[in-house]
């Protein structure tokens, strides 16, 4: 299927490559046309669920009230069945200073699983200051979500570090703080314990079938679709694959280059990957009135930031549309983010799926890299790479997409970019800041995202990215 001929949307967006002023300018909102208000929670059944729980103190400070205990959680206690935790409190802008753990019993046993890490430094992974995302007043503080499978119990404890550990690092430390009576740093406000069921996976699709407009689909899900529509058809779970040469030259129509008028072959084609296989938010179940309305573009896209989702490995690759499904109702119900933060996701089998809505081939802007959103887009791999290596799959996944999609829009995968600073803890607001067109989240933010493992590979990644383009 030819990518950008079939329709306008596809001239509008890829003409923005040479024309940028044919996109909205940064921060701009596109209406999704006839889409009914997302506000407030949906008055139908919706697939997947939330179970949102306070803490309270626990041990010997089971007297005092929440703000001045130093370790709260709730004890062993049956739930409805979910299968990914998180913890969020009342303000975005106060840091959880301590550890997070939690351990589980899988659904229908009275099998409990040892006591597990939750990445308590999040805040780095949201939209940027002055945004209107970020003042709507509904943003959250919150740990990163964790993946634990099919649950019914849960057990948690969240206990604040000492105000001047001997090793922060180390859990051990922190214990022994809190039995010495040392000061800690105060919990956050308002700590709750998030449970998500992702509810069920989307009826498989026959790949070889044009998905119509289903008559119940609601207006939100075919204005997602619709923003595809130049690459596959409206309701289509997957976005083909196209060579190359079919890349290129749908690049070139959509430029009204001599390929689109029937002229002799330009003397330069395009540096761009052929367009990977791409599974939409159709094909992963996204609910699409769990999002706002609205989509929202940059100018352009001069670089693209890794990220781990920090979630863990224990998840199989066919349980990936169910993990991405709990991410995105834990950024936007948990979170209170507008929808799912990241851009695009890849699973360990290198699989790619379509992220925050408003078009993949558009340049929409996400909430993945605090300060550096604008003209940018996110990747998040499936896992937590901290201390394991990502498969290989992975990382040409990463390749493949980074190819196409900065390839559209002009960018060397190999080369420098300069994006202006939104704010963070590295680069002050309104600096302008030469990162690489592929980089770590860590190149723009403090934070071990995505991980030692996987940003060693970004070496590797951007080599493998400049050859499908051509470089």
């Amino acid at each position: 299927m030819r990518g950008f001929l079939a329709s306008s949307i596809g001239v509008t967006c890829a003409a923005a490559l040479a024309l940028p002023l044919t996109l909205p300018s940064s921060g701009a909102r596109a209406a999704a046309p006839g889409a009914p208000s997302a506000a407030g929670p949906a008055t139908e059944a919706v697939p997947g669920s939330t179970q949102s729980i306070p803490l309270t103190p626990l041990g010997s400070d089971r007297a005092l009230g929440s703000s001045e205990a130093r370790e709260q959680g709730l004890a062993r206690r049956d739930v409805r069945p979910f299968s990914l935790v998180g913890v969020v409190w009342n303000d975005p802008e106060a840091e959880l200073h301590g550890t997070v753990q939690v351990r589980t019993r899988a659904t229908g046993t009275t099998t409990w699983s040892d006591w597990q890490h939750v990445e308590t430094h999040n805040h780095e992974h949201a939209a940027d200051p002055d945004t209107s995302e970020r003042a709507a007043g509904t943003v959250r503080g919150s740990t990163a979500p964790l993946w634990v499978g099919d649950s019914d119990g849960v057990e948690i404890r969240v206990r604040a570090e000492p105000a001047d550990p001997a090793d922060p690092a180390e859990p051990a430390a922190t214990d022994r703080a809190l039995v010495a009576g040392t000061a800690a740093t105060p919990l956050p406000e308002g700590l709750r314990l998030e449970l998500v069921d992702p509810g069920d996976d989307p009826p498989a699709q026959n790949p070889g079938h044009k998905a119509p407009r289903a008559p119940s689909a609601s207006e939100l899900s075919a204005a997602s679709s619709a923003v595809n529509a130049d690459l596959a058809p409206i309701g289509a779970s997957v976005i083909p694959a196209l060579t190359k040469r079919q890349t290129e030259n749908d690049l070139i129509a959509a430029r009204g280059g001599p390929a689109a008028a029937g002229k002799a072959e330009p003397k330069a084609r395009p540096y761009v990957g052929p367009r990977p296989r791409i599974i939409t938010r159709k094909g992963w179940g996204a609910d699409e009135k769990l999002r706002e309305k609205h989509f929202a573009y940059t100018k352009t896209v001069k670089a693209a930031f890794i990220h781990h989702s920090a979630t863990g490995n224990y998840y199989r690759c066919s349980q990936s549309a169910a993990v991405i499904r709990s991410i995105y109702r834990f950024h936007v119900k948990s979170s209170g983010w507008r929808d799912f933060g990241y851009n695009f996701a890849v699973d360990k089998c290198g699989n790619i799926y379509e992220g925050r809505a408003g078009g993949v081939a558009k340049p929409v802007l996400g909430a993945h890299t605090l300060g550096f959103n604008t003209n940018s887009m996110g990747i998040a791999v499936l896992g937590t790479y901290s201390w394991s290596t990502p498969p290989k799959a992975a990382v040409n996944a990463i390749a493949r997409l980074t190819a196409w999609k900065l390839g559209l829009y002009g960018a060397n995968p190999r080369g420098t970019t300069y994006l202006k600073s939104g704010g963070g803890n590295l680069y002050k607001k309104g600096r302008n800041v030469r990162l690489r067109v592929i980089s770590g989240h860590r190149d723009g933010f403090a934070t071990e995202c995505p991980g030692s493992r996987l940003y060693q590979k970004l070496g590797k990644a951007r080599s493998t990215s400049a050859r499908y383009q051509g470089r």
